[in-house]
């Protein structure tokens, strides 16, 4: 998934919006963006969305946010929208593997409940929104085999530390580097998707771009939005390009003449066995999403 568009969930209209931007996956929020007051309606909202279009063979996938896990919302989202079978859950303000095995136990028994196939919700966990839970990063891997992704988060982070700001200049200062580092690289430990963070300012569309270049460049696999607007712009940057497909194809190519070889010689080039890996990841991926267009 390159695009993850939250949506909230009290909107009948932002959400019937959201379904024509493109967006790989809709996030129909439950948590942040709807007061307390409106909890239920938006619960009823979110899931006579998912039984309208959760089964679009050529729609986004349809994830639903729903309260933290320790809040008194939370098994009362999941009562509701696991009827609708959403195509996965997002957990907020996820504190390490354990609450993954809490929610995955919980999808377990409503899976039951309403005749889903044992494991077909999937979990993405924003994992970087407390102190304690940047501790915790390295408990994920082997946590749920539900679990498809981490994203990090800075705005909830930055209120758990008592910081003014975000940033500086423009650019994240070093606590939310390091939580946007943790993130990457618990996502490779667990070996799922890091998603990158949301660029709050939705009209910043060149800011945008420059972040989602470097989210590529790093290593995440697609990124939050919080915009209609935002969508194109990060599918773009998250397409893998024909010349890294046609580079990752002669480097798989390459080892695969060379039989057990630990290291090659590619166009002048060293090439070691993490290159491969690494060439096989994009191909992987681009064969998930098509090689990046000149339209686009």
């Amino acid at each position: 998934m390159r695009s993850l568009l939250f949506v909230p969930a009290d909107s009948p209209r932002k959400l019937d919006k959201a379904l024509s931007c493109g967006a790989d996956a809709l996030i129909l929020d439950l948590e942040d963006s709807v007061a307390a007051g409106g909890k239920d309606g938006a619960r009823r909202n979110a899931l006579a969305f998912l039984r309208e279009h959760g089964g679009d063979a050529d729609g986004p996938r349809l994830f639903v946010r729903v309260n933290a896990i320790d809040t008194a919302f939370s098994e009362g989202d999941l009562d509701v929208v696991m009827t609708g079978a959403p195509a996965g859950i997002v957990l907020p303000k996820a504190a390490g593997g354990v609450d993954i095995g809490v929610l995955g136990a919980r999808l377990a028994v409503r899976e039951a409940l309403h005749g889903l196939e044992d494991g077909a919700t999937a979990i993405v966990a924003i994992a970087t929104e407390t102190a304690a839970a940047l501790f915790r990063l390295g408990t994920y891997a082997r946590s749920s085999a539900r679990l498809a992704a981490l994203a990090w988060g800075a705005e909830d982070l930055s209120a758990s530390v008592g910081a003014s700001a975000t940033r500086a200049d423009g650019a994240w200062t070093e606590p939310y580097r390091l939580a946007r580092s943790l993130c990457l690289f618990a996502s490779a430990a667990a070996e799922v998707d890091a998603i990158d963070t949301v660029h709050a300012d939705f009209r910043d569309l060149d800011g945008l771009a420059r972040e989602c270049e470097a989210a590529a460049r790093d290593g995440f696999a697609g990124k939050l939005a919080i915009h209609p607007d935002q969508v194109p712009v990060i599918n773009e940057a998250f397409v893998p390009s024909p010349e890294a497909v046609a580079e990752a194809e002669r480097i798989v190519a390459a080892f695969a003449e060379a039989g057990d070889a630990g290291v090659i010689a590619l166009n002048g080039r060293m090439l070691d066995r993490p290159h491969l890996k690494a060439a096989e990841r994009l191909l992987a991926r681009a064969s998930r999403i098509g090689p990046k267009a000149d339209t686009l």
